[in-house]
C-alpha cells in the first residue's frame, strides 16, 4: 500500500513551481479560472502598455460598434507621441483609419498614437481633452464592473501620471475577459497586420506592416495572446495565454528586467501550468 501511494504522489511532486525574475506573476486555467500560480499576485505595480488591453476592451464593449466607422488622425495625436517618445503605429495626420484599423494599431505595435485616436473618438466631452478624460473614466468604470479592485487607470495607453496600476491577478483577470470577444482573440494572435487607410486627397495608402510585440506568437508553440508593456516605472510586462491539448491557461508578469526575460518568465509559467493541468 505504501509503495503504491509514494507512486501516485510522484507526478504531482515533479512540477515544481518555478521561479520568475519579475516582481509579479499570476497564471490561471482560463476555463474555470483557478489560480496555477503566485507572486505578489496582488501587489499594485505599473502596467505600461498593457493598459492597452482595457482600452481595446473599453472600445469593444460599446453600444453599437461599428468597426468600420472611420476616425481622422489628428496633429495632436503625433504630437502627443513625440513628447512623450512613445511607442507608435506610425499614423498620418489628415488620414481616415478605421475603428478596426486602429484596434490593431492599438494592439500589434502597441501605438500610444491608436489609443489616442480611440480615446478621442469614444470619450464624450465637447472637448479632446473633455473626451479623454471621458474615456479613461469609462476605464476605471469597466475595472469596477469586472471587480479589479485593485486596479486604477489614469492614461489611455498606459503612459500614467502616476496612478497607472494594476496587479498580475487583475490584468489576468481583465485580459480573461477580453479573450471572450472573437474579435479582440482574432487581433492579439495576430503576428502582421497591414492596414489600408485614406488620405486627405482621398487615395489609398497602403501602410508599413504593423508587427505584435508578443514575441511568444513566435516562439511558444499554442500562444493566442495578449499583450506586452513596458516603461521607466513599468519595467518588462507581459500579458499571455496558450492553448495546449485543449486547455488554456492565461496569466501576467510584472516588472521583468528585459524583454527576453519577461518571455522566459511567461514560458516558465505556461510550461508550468500546463504540466499542473496534465
Amino acid at each position: 500500500m505504501l509503495a503504491t501511494g509514494a507512486l501516485t504522489a510522484a507526478p504531482a511532486q515533479a512540477v515544481t513551481a518555478p521561479t520568475i525574475v519579475a516582481k509579479g506573476g499570476y497564471l490561471m486555467d482560463n476555463t474555470n479560472a483557478k489560480t496555477l500560480y503566485t507572486k505578489a499576485a496582488d501587489t499594485k505595480l505599473s502596467t505600461g502598455s498593457t493598459t492597452k488591453i482595457m482600452t481595446a476592451k473599453v472600445v469593444l464593449s460599446q453600444s453599437n460598434l461599428n468597426l468600420d466607422s472611420k476616425v481622422t488622425i489628428q496633429k495632436a495625436y503625433s504630437d502627443y507621441i513625440v513628447a512623450n517618445n512613445a511607442s507608435q503605429a506610425h499614423l498620418i495626420v489628415g488620414d481616415k483609419v478605421t475603428v478596426r484599423q486602429l484596434l490593431y494599431g492599438l494592439m500589434l505595435p502597441s501605438g500610444c498614437d491608436a489609443a489616442y485616436a480611440l480615446a478621442d473618438k469614444f470619450g464624450t466631452g465637447t472637448t479632446r481633452a473633455a473626451r479623454v478624460k471621458s474615456f479613461i473614466g469609462k476605464m476605471n468604470a469597466k475595472a469596477t464592473q469586472l471587480g479589479l479592485t485593485n486596479t486604477h487607470f489614469d492614461s489611455f495607453d498606459g503612459i500614467g501620471n502616476g496612478s497607472n496600476y494594476s496587479t498580475p491577478r487583475d490584468l489576468t483577470k481583465l485580459a480573461s475577459n477580453a479573450m471572450k470577444t472573437s474579435f479582440f482573440r482574432g487581433v492579439v494572435k495576430t503576428k502582421s497586420y497591414t492596414a489600408k487607410t485614406i488620405t486627405k486627397t482621398g487615395s489609398t495608402r497602403t501602410m508599413a506592416a504593423w508587427t505584435n510585440t508578443n514575441g511568444l506568437l513566435g516562439s511558444y508553440s499554442g500562444t493566442i495572446g495578449v499583450k506586452t508593456g513596458s516603461g521607466p516605472e513599468a519595467k518588462y510586462c507581459l500579458v499571455f495565454a496558450a492553448t495546449r491539448n485543449g486547455k488554456t491557461v492565461i496569466g501576467t508578469v510584472l516588472a521583468s528586467s528585459s524583454i527576453a526575460q519577461r518571455e522566459s518568465d511567461a514560458k516558465k509559467l505556461m510550461n508550468y501550468g500546463f504540466a499542473r493541468l496534465g
